[in-house]
C-alpha cells in the first residue's frame, strides 16, 4: 500500500471512530507501528487530525470528547490490563464509588466476583456489569442522563452524593498530567467526579498511557488529592507518559503498572507468578510517605526511577516537569 492511500484509509478510520489507536491503526493497514506514527504525523501537520499517546483522535483540541462507541475502541488491551490489576484493590465487604468511563466498565465486569462489595456509581454502563452480580449491591446516583458516555450527571447525581463515605473512589478521565492532575472535556461529568472523589477515603485514577501527559478543559482531581494510579506500561519510544509517570510518583502518587504477562510490566521476580493471562505488577518507588494505601502485598517489585538509562530527552523532558 503506497503512502497515500494508507494516510486516507487511516483519516478514514479516525473519522468513523473518532479515536483509534497505533496498533489498530497498524493492523488494519497491515504495517508497523513506526509507519503509521510517521503518516499519523503527517496528518496531523495538514490538520486532519490530532495526535494523542498511542493514537489519533479527530481534531477539537481541549474541548472535544469522544462518544462511548469511539472510547470503547481506543487502547482496549490496555483498559483490560489496567482492570484485572485495579480489581485485585478491591476487598471483600468494600463499599466503593465507581465513575463513569470505559474503563471503570471493565473494572466492574470483575467487580461482579467480590462478595458483599458495595458500589456506588453514576454510570449506567457500570451499573449493567454489575446487574447480575448476586453478591454485590449497586447503588445509583440521580441526575439527568448523558448519552454520550451513558452516565448520570447535574445537581441530582451531586446532591444524592451528599453525606456519602466510601473506602476508594475508582475514577477515569480524558488526560492526566503531574501538573494539573486528572481532568475531562465536559463540564457536567467532572462536577460530578469531583462529587465521587470527595465522597471516598482514597482514591484511584484509572488511566492509560495514552491519557499520560494529556491535558483537557476541566480538572477533576488535583495531583495532590490522588492517591493511586493503575496504568499500563508505556511504549519504549513514549518519552512522555514515562516522565509524567516519574513526575507523579515524585509528587507521592503511588503507581501500579500493568502489563500482559510476560510483557511489558517485566518478568516475574521472587514469588511472582507466571502463566497465561497473569497480570503482573510494579510500583514506582516514592520519595517519602504521604498516604498509606493497603494492599501493597507480597509479589510486588520496586521499580527503578523512569529516567535511569534514559536518553537525554527524556531525562530534560522529566527536570522540566520536576520544575513546574
Amino acid at each position: 500500500m503506497f503512502a497515500a492511500e494508507r494516510r486516507q484509509l487511516i483519516l478514514e478510520m479516525v473519522r468513523a471512530n473518532g479515536a483509534v489507536s497505533l496498533r489498530e491503526l497498524a493492523r488494519v493497514v497491515q504495517t508497523s507501528e513506526v509507519t503509521v506514527r510517521r503518516d499519523v504525523r503527517a496528518l496531523e501537520a495538514e490538520g486532519l487530525l490530532d495526535r494523542r499517546h498511542g493514537g489519533a483522535v479527530l481534531p477539537g483540541g481541549f474541548t472535544r470528547e469522544s462518544g462511548f462507541p469511539q472510547k470503547s475502541h481506543l487502547a482496549t488491551a490496555e483498559k483490560t490490563a489496567i482492570a484485572d490489576l485495579a480489581a485485585g484493590l478491591v476487598e471483600e465487604g468494600e463499599a466503593i464509588v465507581v465513575g463513569a468511563g470505559t474503563t471503570t466498565q471493565e473494572l466492574a465486569r470483575r467487580l461482579a466476583r467480590v462478595p458483599g462489595l458495595t458500589v456506588v456509581t453514576n454510570s449506567l454502563l457500570v451499573a449493567q456489569a454489575l446487574a447480575h452480580a448476586n453478591r454485590v449491591e449497586v447503588v445509583m446516583t440521580g441526575g439527568t442522563l448523558r448519552g454520550s458516555n451513558y452516565a448520570l450527571v447535574g445537581s441530582g447525581a451531586e446532591q444524592s452524593l451528599q453525606g456519602l463515605r466510601v473506602s476508594k473512589a475508582f475514577i477515569s478521565g480524558s488526560g492526566l498530567t503531574a501538573e494539573r492532575g486528572l481532568s475531562t472535556s465536559n463540564m457536567l461529568s467532572a462536577s460530578v467526579d469531583r462529587a465521587l472523589v470527595q465522597a471516598a477515603a482514597e482514591v484511584v485514577v484509572l488511566a492509560d498511557h495514552t491519557k499520560l501527559g494529556t491535558d483537557t478543559m476541566f480538572q477533576t482531581v488535583p495531583t495532590e488529592e490522588i492517591t493511586r494510579l493503575v496504568t499500563d506500561e508505556p511504549p519504549g519510544h513514549d518519552d512522555r507518559a514515562g516522565a509524567e509517570l516519574q513526575v507523579l510518583a515524585d509528587q507521592g502518587v503511588q503507581i501500579a503498572v500493568a502489563g500482559a504477562s510476560g510483557g511489558a510490566a517485566g518478568r516475574p521476580g521472587p514469588g511472582d507468578e507466571a502463566g497465561p493471562g497473569r497480570q503482573q505488577r510494579r510500583d514506582v518507588p516514592l520519595p517519602g510517605p504521604r498516604r498509606q494505601v493497603p494492599g501493597a502485598g507480597p509479589g510486588l517489585r520496586t521499580a527503578a526511577p523512569l529516567d535511569q538509562g534514559a536518553g537525554p530527552e527524556q531525562r530534560a523532558r522529566v527536570a522540566d516537569l520536576r520544575r513546574r
